[in-house]
């Protein structure tokens, strides 16, 4: 088993704090300081000592929101050669107790107000169903819930150096580096936040702002207050900040990232011709870690730009221009847990469900593989339904997707944003212009697409939510 000395993260760390000390770690979104790295030390030390009791390799559930005190957990955990489940806030009860018990957690690190309380393993409900988890030689230093997670949770294992390998790839990709200061409103219990946000500052000294305040106006005037310099953020904030009226002027941000869902090329021309800064589309997975990223913007959509930095990418059918594709990487996870799958992932490679189109400039997500509608035997790829749909004038959004159907095995629904339009009159342009069996049964207008924390709509939740009526 890997001794806490031989913890890459936690020698990265040392080399960080030494060379840092009284600098701002950490700040909120007015500029404050909050923690320098000495104090992160300290705090790490102090949950350390509360740690004391629980037995190495048992998990230790995270769910703090973007708190101040997540890096000092996190390296208190290493040192203990705890296992860390990050759990984001707004995850339903019932989910989470899914969680502890699948990944048998042991303790929980909560937020009250500005304080973090661990719970002992009573209180967290633990270890109900047998015994304590037994990872042999392989010790994992944390879990990641997958995306979609319902009942029945599934987890991603991954050992200190696949995380740094991917803290590596973002910062040499990206040109991240000390000198910058990240603003942190994604969740640093999503991949994403984990990877940007977290682990930069541990192992390189990037500095960066917490905040949990997720108004879009908050947000720009925090970029504004606190003059970050990277953003790692999400379309929907884009695109709230291209509406503004009286947005500030952010001279020192230079480096605008956008990731979680597709950005559409209308958000990135009307942003950067709005704040003179271009958006770097930016594609990963829970499972791996950083895969693709846009190094100079084109209009076109789902664009992911190049493999990045440490990451080889190959198409699974190389004979046809869409494909899933292998990645390969130090990045990539050790395995699912509790049950594996190591034809999606497992030794240094992994399949995501998502198919992506190799072009000249880069590849481009056209769908997901599991996302294909069976319409009485006929697939139907909801991109292409969705693709017609806003080609319709007056339509400003729209996605697209498959409920069951006692006599179609399954039908096609979708969701749109519009103005001055009605179900009758979309529903006979999409007539004109696809086959019978592409069209929509129902098409629901709504306000907003619905999206969870992360920025993703889910297909399948919709589905849920917009039931066959029978």
């Amino acid at each position: 088993m890997r001794t806490t000395l031989e913890d890459p993260i936690l020698e990265a760390w040392e080399a960080t704090r030494a060379k840092n000390r009284d600098r701002a770690a950490i700040l909120d979104a007015q500029g404050r300081v909050l923690r320098t790295f000495s104090e992160i030390e300290e705090s790490a030390r102090h949950f350390a000592s509360q740690l004391e009791a629980i037995p190495p390799a048992q998990v230790c559930a995270i769910q703090i929101g973007n708190h101040p005190d997540w890096p000092s957990l996190f390296l208190a955990c290493l040192r203990k050669q705890l296992v860390v489940l990050p759990l984001e806030q707004t995850i339903s009860d019932e989910q989470k107790q899914s969680a502890f018990r699948v990944c048998r957690v042991v303790a929980a690190a909560v937020s009250g107000g500005k304080n973090v309380q661990i719970l002992p393993p009573k209180t967290a409900a633990a270890t109900k169903d047998g015994p304590a988890n037994d990872w042999g030689n392989d010790r994992p230093s944390l879990l990641k819930l997958t995306s979609g997670t319902t009942a029945v949770p599934r987890a991603v294992r991954f050992r200190s150096e696949q995380l740094l390998a991917d803290c590596e790839n973002i910062c040499e990709t990206m040109g991240i580096s000390e000198r910058d200061l990240n603003f942190g409103v994604i969740p640093i219990s999503h991949s994403y936040g984990f990877s940007n946000l977290l682990t930069p500052l541990i192992v390189r000294g990037v500095s960066l702002v917490l905040s949990n305040d997720r108004i879009p106006r908050a947000i720009i005037d925090g970029l504004a207050a606190t003059r970050a310099t990277v953003f790692p953020g999400m379309p929907v904030f884009y695109q709230s900040f291209c509406e503004m009226e009286e947005a500030p002027f952010l001279p020192d941000l230079g480096l605008c990232i956008s990731a979680g869902a597709p950005l559409a090329p209308e958000t990135a021309q009307a942003f950067c011709g709005k704040f003179r800064r271009e958006i770097h589309s930016f594609y990963g997975a829970s499972e791996c870690g950083g895969i693709c990223y846009v190094r100079e913007a084109q209009p076109v959509p789902g664009f992911v730009g190049m493999a990045m930095s440490g990451v080889e990418i190959e198409q699974v059918d190389p004979a046809n221009p869409v494909s899933l594709i292998r990645v390969r990487s130090r990045a990539v996870a050790t395995g699912y847990f509790p049950e594996p799958d190591e034809g999606k992932l497992g030794g240094g490679i992994f399949v995501p469900d998502d198919l992506l189109e190799k072009t000249r400039g880069g590849y481009r997500i056209v769908g997901r593989s599991s996302d294909l509608i069976n319409v009485a035997g006929k697939k139907v790829h909801p991109a292409e339904v969705e693709a017609e749909i806003l080609r319709c004038e007056g339509v400003q959004a729209a996605i697209v997707f498959g409920r069951e159907s006692e006599r179609r095995n399954e039908e096609i629904a979708a969701c749109v944003v519009a103005k001055g339009l009605s179900e009758s009159e979309l529903l006979a342009h999409c007539r004109a212009r696809l086959s019978s069996w592409q069209v929509p049964r129902r098409i629901y207008f709504v306000e907003a697409i619905p999206v969870n924390e992360r920025g993703k709509t889910s297909r399948r939740e919709l589905a849920r939510r917009y039931p066959v009526v029978r």
